[in-house]
């Protein structure tokens, strides 16, 4: 029987705060008593997308006492084309430099390659090369289904008997995103192959579930409506040890004056939930 935690870890996505640069970003995790990070590659203006060296990314971690736990995300992943793997690997190889632990990969997400046999056939094709890629660089790589009506992949079971039938297992893990879970109605968890979780909060009340998109993301509050609580609770209660990652994408969030506050909030109300 797998080991149970009753408590969560915590870490923090830079989309919690993408306008600060990634030292600044690192110090905002450790004033919070965090110790993991994860990084992104679609911040205008900010690292990766900057050019800022991996070098440096890792001298600033190791400076401010966190481990970046991934860097986010190779996107398109399973349209494996050529210019698809020239990207992997330059984002491996950056991902590896910079002292991250895995990447994650997030699927097509425009309507196309949905169709059934299709899009499982994709998914394999795009493990299979990305495994020695992986593999060669000491990586993870994490998986993630999107809940959207347009995805190619919002089955956290097509993603697991992907991997399985792949042989990727010492490799691939999936992430379980509270957000994309709700919308995808899914109702297996499947926390043996979760290398992550995403954590956000919708309190919009004037939304429907399938209306929801990134920009009523925020942070998980009272108000939320995707039961984050019972997801986490969940999670927790069938074995996974891995980290909750906030990543939340409304605008508000990412204007907020001081987020450490905010967070440190949001840290306290699910703690404290959990515990009722």
């Amino acid at each position: 029987m797998s080991a149970t935690r009753s408590a969560p870890v915590f870490a923090i996505n830079h989309m919690v705060t993408p306008a600060l640069r990634p030292q600044a970003f690192f110090q905002l995790a450790r004033s919070l008593g965090l110790q993991d990070v994860e990084i992104r590659n679609d911040l205008a203006g900010n690292a990766i997308v900057d050019g800022t060296p991996a070098a440096d990314i890792r001298a600033q971690a190791a400076e401010t006492g966190v481990k970046i736990a991934t860097i986010n995300a190779l996107q398109r992943f399973n349209e494996w084309t050529p210019e698809r793997e020239k990207e992997a690997i330059e984002l491996a190889d950056y991902a590896r430099d910079a002292g991250a632990a895995a990447l994650v990969l997030v699927p097509v997400n425009d309507g196309t390659g949905r169709q059934d046999g299709e899009r499982q056939n994709n998914l394999r094709k795009a493990l299979t090369a990305l495994l020695p890629v992986l593999n060669e660089r000491g990586l993870k790589g994490f998986v993630e289904p999107l809940g959207f009506e347009i995805c190619s992949l919002r089955s956290k079971r097509e993603a697991v008997e992907a991997i399985e039938a792949i042989g990727g297992q010492d490799t691939f893990r999936i992430v379980h995103d509270t957000f994309h879970h709700h919308l995808a109605g899914e109702p297996e968890l499947f926390p043996q192959w979760t290398g992550l979780v995403h954590i956000s909060g919708v309190t919009d009340v004037a939304v429907s579930i399938g209306d929801m998109r990134d920009s009523h993301r925020v942070l998980v509050n009272a108000q939320d409506r995707l039961g984050n609580i019972a997801q986490i609770r969940k999670l927790l209660a069938e074995g996974y040890t891995g980290l909750f990652s906030f990543e939340p994408f409304a605008e508000e969030v990412h204007q907020l004056e001081n987020p450490a506050a905010a967070l440190s909030q949001s840290i306290v109300l699910i703690k404290s939930q959990l515990q009722a």
